[in-house]
This record gives structure tokens, sequence and C-alpha cells, in this order.
């Protein structure tokens, strides 16, 4: 059985040509071929111009589809790296508000499952700081009295270098440093900062200001008639027996309904009044004119939360007035009442036991 010819891409392309110039069937004549193949050649010449005749089997793409295949791949690395920066910040997320240190720590331990740009980049961290404190020859101890020093000269001029050792400490400690005051006082002498506002004569006595303290403009006024009217809250530390537990709440006075909490191991802003304040405005909606009332804590009294609730701008934030317990009575009764149905025990429990009775009692109030 005779083989059937096959034609190379430039006789194809000539033929076609040649088709226009004298019409199919003369040329098929003239090249002695089918007039099939040359009506053919002709369809798939006008279909795909330069990229006909390529072969048998190949695909044939045209700039549609050229384009569509680029943005296809495009997308597909976007959406990997958005994985992976999503990944990147869900294994990093409690680290970067305990300060540049801890989290400069967590870049070092993860270098084998991402690169220090990428976690730069995904938390907006100056990847130039990282190497910079990177490249120096300081040993790990070294390094972290360094960014301790740093953190402390950052608070100092945050508040006007109007802070002292004891606020100081207690910043740093609610920010999760593990520091005593003894060590912020060589720290603050050895880089010469000096609060403008020192200690009276007399004794115990201290005179500090605090830009993020508020004035009481709840006044005790416990009754209300409306619903988000007035939100308080309150910290309790809870003893178990391995260590503390820290319970915050935030109530809604219309009704004494526990609206928000949070239960945590440690007892920085973002585990603490954050969370709380997050479960609080998803549980109950915000009405205008919303005064929320605390006392002078450090996990209140602070730039972060108070930026928090600046964000509502109809929020008036109120504080009970320092060494008055009665303004805080409401938090103070439920406390005594979380302790007197449920903590009088005696055998301490272990965190993870008493975690269970705590959720269970919040769960059962109403």
């Amino acid at each position: 059985m005779e083989q059937p010819k096959i034609y190379d891409r430039d006789f194809k392309v000539k033929a076609v040509q040649l088709g226009f110039e004298i019409g199919l069937t003369k040329g098929s004549r003239e090249l002695g071929i089918c007039l099939s193949y040359m009506s053919k050649w002709r369809k798939e010449y006008l279909k795909f111009g330069s990229s006909s005749f390529c072969g048998r089997g190949s695909t044939r793409l045209n700039e549609e589809q050229t384009e569509f295949s680029k943005l296809k791949r495009k997308l597909k690395n976007e959406l990997k790296e958005s994985e992976l920066k999503l990944e990147i910040f869900k294994n990093g997320a409690k680290y970067i508000s305990q300060g540049r240190l801890v989290f400069y720590q967590f870049i070092e331990s993860n270098a084998d499952k991402y690169t220090a740009g990428k976690i730069c980049k995904a938390f907006g961290i100056s990847y130039l700081s990282y190497t910079k404190w990177k490249n120096q020859v300081l040993s790990p101890r070294q390094r972290r009295n360094q960014l301790l020093k740093q953190e402390i000269r950052s608070i100092f001029y945050e508040y006007k270098e109007l802070y002292g050792v004891a606020r100081i400490t207690a910043e740093l400690q609610s920010r999760g440093f593990k520091v005593k005051e003894g060590r912020i006082y060589m720290y603050m002498k050895q880089l010469g900062l000096i609060s403008k506002i020192r200690k009276d004569r007399r004794p115990k006595t201290t005179i500090c200001y605090n830009p993020y303290a508020f004035p009481n403009i709840l006044n005790q006024q416990f009754t209300v008639e409306e619903s988000s009217k007035v939100w308080i809250s309150g910290i309790r530390r809870i003893k178990t027996a391995n260590g503390l537990l820290a319970l915050t709440i935030i109530m809604d006075l219309f009704d004494n309904k526990i609206i928000g909490w949070s239960l945590s191991d440690g007892q920085t802003i973002k585990e603490t009044t954050i969370a709380a304040w997050e479960m609080a405005v998803k549980n109950r909606k915000i009405n205008k004119e919303l005064i929320f009332h605390s006392n002078h804590g450090a996990q209140y009294a602070n730039k972060m939360f108070t930026y928090k609730l600046k964000a509502y701008k109809f929020i008036k934030i109120s504080m009970s007035e320092k060494g008055n317990y009665s303004d805080n009575s409401i938090t103070e009764n439920f406390f005594n009442s979380l302790k007197s149905d449920l903590l009088d025990l005696n055998l301490l429990l272990s965190k993870e036991q008493m975690s269970e009775k705590i959720l269970e009692y919040l769960d059962n109030l109403h």
C-alpha cells in the first residue's frame, strides 16, 4: 500500500499563497495535489496564521491562550505566596507583641522553614534592622540586653520622659518581658534616662503622669437603662497548682452579662484586655456614647489598648480613682462570687483543670 505523501510547512504556505493568486482548483492542478488538501490548508492558514502547519499532534496556542496561561501561572504563584504568608502569620503572631528580641528569635528558629525576608515581609518588619541585629558580634545574652535597652529608651521617650523605673518595668512586663525593677534601674542609669517627675520627699509618695490614664466619668452610676451604654472590665489573677491564670472580663451594666472574657497564662495586653474586647464586640453591638470603665492597671492604661478603643470614635473611656475600690465594686463582686462558688477549694487544681471549671462557670451564668 502506497504511503501518503508528507508535505513540509514551506510547501503548504506556498501552496496557499498560489491558491490565493490563481484559485484553489487551478493551483491544485499546477502543483499536482488533491483539491481537498488545498482547501484544508487554506482554512488552517486563515485560522492560525503564522502558527499554521506546525506538525501532527502539535498544540497551537493563539495569543489569547498564551495570555491566559501566563495569567493562570501568575495567579497560582500569588495564591502560593498568600498561603505561605498566612502560614507564617499564624505561626509568628504570638511573638510579634512580645518585642523585637523575641520576634528575632522566632525568625532564627524558623530559618530552615521560611526565609527571613519572607517572615519580615509578612509582618511588615524591616529586614535591614534584622540583619544588622544578626550580624553584630554579640552573644545571645548581649543581644537580649541590648534590645531590652532599646525598649526602655523607646518607652521613656514615648511617655514624654515622665516614666520612672516602676512604670517602665510595668509597661515592659505588660509587653511580655520578664524583668524586675532592679535591672531596669541599672539600665536606665547606664543610658542616662532620668524621669522629669521625681519622688516627693515624703515617704512612699510618687507623682506620675500617664497620658493613657483617664478620669472617672462613670462616677459609680451603676444603674443603666439601655444595652451597650456602659461596659465595665476587670482582671483577676487566679492561683493554680502550676502557676497563675489571668481572667479578664467585660460586663454590660444593663443586664450584668459577661459579654467578653479571656483566660490566659500570660498577662500581656493582647492576651488579656484586647482578647476580651474582641470577644465583646462580636457578642454585642456597640451603641453611640458607650462608656468603657476600668481601673488604672497596666493592661488598660497603655497606648495599644487605648488606640484599640479610640478606633471607635464615640467611645468614652473612664477609669476609677486610685485607691477607691468602690468604683470597681461590680467587677469585684463578680470575682468574689466566682471565688466563693468555684475557687474556695482545699486542694489547688492544675491550670488545665481550673480552666475547665472557669469556662464551665462562665457558660452557665446566663
